[in-house]
């Protein structure tokens, strides 16, 4: 099979770099025939998306801070203007203060709380309203969350607790969005050497444990691509609500 997505249009939110899942994501949907419209944050994150997108099929790049509601609302009328039904999204957005992930969970402020869950957890609701009203002929919300959400990762701390929530509104908005054919899943890709992955103190030790998974090895950024594409296409017209693990089977294992 070839061009699962082709005649699609597909938001995808989160590239930061070419390390991001949300680069691969992107890259895998206009292998397979996805119209893109992305998302930056800033000016150099702009100059950036300006390169990373030589070669793929965009159709527009908006500005928006998740944590604006304005800058939400616009990106819902930017995207109106186009005048196409949306039928993909995809959240790769997550974010808490580097402090927070080098010292004790207990230590967690309340402000920095309140920000890794409003990066983390809070911005797939807020997309989801912003896209619903182009998604007029059903379609699929993904986003990315991690096993930390359901087992303590050392150093993951209040990013696994936004990642629990993240994981639980996936489930409450996969009910409410059924009815309108909106299908909403989370892929929980293993270790990837991303940016953000960096950020936590250890990362390299919980990447080196990859050789304990099933299959041997660490998870490929183009794993995780092509998952995503399996959720955005008419292949999973029937699976919602779901956490689909892409892993090399890591999250069956007891130590």
């Amino acid at each position: 099979m070839s061009r699962l997505l082709e005649g699609k249009f597909a938001l995808v939110l989160g590239i930061a770099n070419r390390w991001s899942l949300a680069y691969s994501i992107a890259q895998a949907f206009s292998r397979e025939g996805a119209t893109l419209a992305l998302t930056y944050l800033g000016d150099r994150q702009r100059e950036s998306l300006r390169e990373l997108s030589e070669g793929l099929e965009v159709a527009a790049a908006l500005p928006c801070d998740v944590t604006r509601d304005d800058d939400l609302a616009a990106l819902t009328e930017s995207l109106r203007a186009m005048n196409r039904p949306l039928h993909a999204v995809v959240h790769s957005l997550a974010f808490a203060n580097r402090d927070d992930l080098a010292r004790p969970f207990l230590a967690t402020g309340r402000a920095g709380f309140a920000l890794a869950n409003e990066v983390s957890a809070y911005s797939l609701v807020a997309v989801a309203r912003a896209a619903l009203p182009l998604m007029t002929e059903g379609g699929s919300v993904s986003t990315l969350t991690y096993q930390g959400s359901t087992r303590v990762i050392p150093n993951y701390n209040v990013m696994g607790v936004a990642k629990a929530a993240l994981e639980a509104s996936v489930r409450y908005l996969a009910s409410e969005l059924g009815e309108r054919r909106i299908r909403v899943n989370a892929i929980s890709a293993g270790p990837v050497k991303t940016a953000a992955a960096r950020g936590v103190k250890g990362f390299s030790t919980v990447l080196g444990n990859s050789e304990r998974a099933p299959l041997r090895r660490g998870t490929d950024p183009a794993e995780v691509a092509d998952a995503a594409v399996f959720l955005a296409s008419d292949l999973a017209r029937g699976v919602t609500g779901n956490i689909l693990f892409v892993d090399a089977g890591m999250h069956v294992m007891g130590f």
